[in-house]
């Protein structure tokens, strides 16, 4: 009897970047004026719509494990999921692991919203090191300073000319943008050629 072999849609998914792997790590640079650049393929992500003063919105909080944000650019952690505040009315949950999205549907009961799976939407670049932010700076309008955004902090914006949620994760600092997949290349591209400067040394 034949081996059975693995021909599941998950097995056969190809990551938008996946072109690229060489480049994005030959883009690495290291040093005081160091930085790198990953796909972080496959997160999942779930679009949620819903009035956030309804008991829906309290049902799905406590089912995520955490109250959704309320403001702009804020956040809202449990566990591997992250919310991320979209608008008022809506937010995007991210995860290193899967997502039970039927129970976020019977969280939300017969109110009115929406739990969409959103995972092949976007895919995630992950942009870290001491010249993250400098990388960034050259085509972001943001004030991405630590005294105007920081850890937890995460945003719609442009990087060059790619809509993007930029995301800060920590003080390295480390940035995750997820852009639509079918933008990934170009901004992988100008995020590659904005980091060549930092190879060499500073200028006075």
């Amino acid at each position: 009897m034949a081996e059975p072999t693995d021909a599941s849609p998950v097995a056969l998914r190809t990551s938008p970047l996946a072109h690229l792997a060489d480049r994005l790590r030959a883009a690495a640079v290291t040093g005081a004026r160091g930085v790198t650049l990953a796909e972080r393929p496959f997160l999942t992500m779930v679009n949620l719509r819903l009035d956030p003063a309804s008991e829906a919105a309290d049902r799905v909080a406590k089912t995520l494990g955490a109250p959704l944000p309320r403001e702009c650019g804020h956040t809202t952690a449990s566990g591997p999921h992250t919310a991320v505040w979209l608008g008022p009315d809506e937010w995007l949950v991210l995860s290193d692991e899967p997502i039970d999205t039927a129970e976020l549907r019977q969280a939300l009961a017969e109110d009115p919203g929406s739990v969409v799976d959103a995972s092949a939407n976007r895919t995630t670049l992950e942009l870290s090191g001491p010249a993250a932010r400098q990388v960034l700076e050259k085509g972001c309008r943001l004030d991405l300073h630590p005294r105007a955004f920081g850890p937890g902090r995460a945003v719609s914006t442009t990087v060059g000319p790619v809509p993007v949620l930029l995301w800060q994760l920590d003080d390295a600092p480390t940035y995750r943008l997820l852009p639509r997949s079918s933008f990934a290349d170009y901004l992988a591209r100008w995020l590659i050629d904005a980091m060549s400067e930092y190879r060499g040394p500073e200028m006075p």
